[in-house]
């Protein structure tokens, strides 16, 4: 069961058996955003903790093979964005509301309006299930994101802050 989320991508919805693709694509993510870090592999834990029935995956995928890509003999059907959404309780009002554990886009199909159009599902999901609104975290250094997220509508409700600890 998928559907077309923009001319030539089509979403479909996740599955629990790939849970292995999703651990792969936060890595990518964080690889991206520190590289510096090479190992990442605690993220196989949040993702075994966290996806469930509850936490619905959606993968974009090309509608047709890319002939741009590469050979057409070549898996087609692979993902090329997601979409991991959790939930949240907002602590002044205590309304749970939708929360975006993870939307990523491979960069070789990034400005073509793959994640303003996830962005718009998961509202569309979140209102249709009641919600009032959505949430996300972003880290500071990703840049394009924020001004994705900004551009969208959102706004900064608070800051989380850190500070190391030497040993």
């Amino acid at each position: 069961m998928s559907e077309q989320i923009l001319p030539g991508y089509r979403l479909r919805p996740g599955q629990s058996r790939e849970q292995a693709t999703l651990v792969k694509f936060m890595q990518l993510s964080y690889q991206e955003l520190f590289p510096e870090q090479d190992d990442f592999s605690h993220l196989a834990i949040t993702v075994g903790k966290y996806f469930s029935q509850e936490t619905p995956l959606w993968w974009v995928e090309l509608a047709e093979p890319d002939v741009f890509q590469g050979s057409p003999t070549l898996p087609w059907l692979q993902p090329i964005a997601c979409l991991w959404l959790g939930n949240a309780v907002d602590q002044i009002q205590c309304h749970r509301h939708a929360h975006v554990f993870l939307l990523y886009v491979m960069p070789e199909y990034r400005r073509q309006g793959i994640g303003s159009a996830l962005m718009r599902y998961a509202e569309d999901w979140a209102r249709a299930r009641g919600d009032r609104k959505i949430g996300l975290q972003v880290f500071q250094r990703n840049q394009a994101a924020l001004l994705l997220y900004e551009r969208l509508g959102y706004q900064t409700q608070s800051l989380w802050m850190v500070k190391p600890l030497e040993s």
